[in-house]
């Protein structure tokens, strides 16, 4: 259980805050997502990877708790990563890209990020993301599809603005 937990609760979290704007409801969620695994892991069938039972557990315990509160807000918080780049100029434009990406990420609607989030930066499966999101595989693609046209028409104009 401590290596699952070691090996998850990072992913968890950031699945978690990419859901709701609030870090002490990810961090329940990672807590309340490793108790279930905890309670129900012998009907673990292995049906699904590890990665993606976890994830639904945790999208699970994020309504659960919502419900509770009564709202929800779909707002994506990255953790911001440390430049090890020497290149003072490179780490400049780096960081600039980072932001301008943040920026057109959270323009997008809730499950589109959430999509692209699950996708790129988890690395999961269409076929894996829609068991995560309880939705057909081919509403998976048309959200990655739809996000990914919206990121690149914002790129597209904030690049505009930059350079004019």
């Amino acid at each position: 259980m401590h290596a699952l937990y070691l090996r998850y609760n990072n992913q968890i979290f950031a699945f978690a805050m990419s859901r709701v704007r609030n870090a002490e409801l990810a961090s329940d969620c990672v807590h309340d997502t490793m108790i279930e695994v905890w309670r129900v892991a012998k009907s673990f069938e292995g049906r699904s990877a590890v990665k993606t039972w976890l994830f639904s557990i945790s999208r699970n315990k994020l309504i659960d708790a919502v419900r509770k509160q009564g709202k929800m807000s779909y707002v994506d918080e990255f953790p911001e990563q440390e430049d090890t780049e020497p290149n003072p100029e490179e780490a400049a434009i780096a960081a600039s890209q980072r932001a301008l990406l943040h920026h057109c990420l959270e323009g997008l609607s809730g499950s589109h990020r959430v999509a692209i989030r699950l996708t790129f930066l988890e690395e999961l499966t269409y076929p894996e993301v829609a068991d995560i999101e309880g939705v057909p595989v081919g509403t998976i693609k048309t959200r990655v599809h739809h996000a990914k046209k919206a990121l690149m028409r914002c790129l597209e104009r904030c690049a505009g603005k930059v350079k004019g």
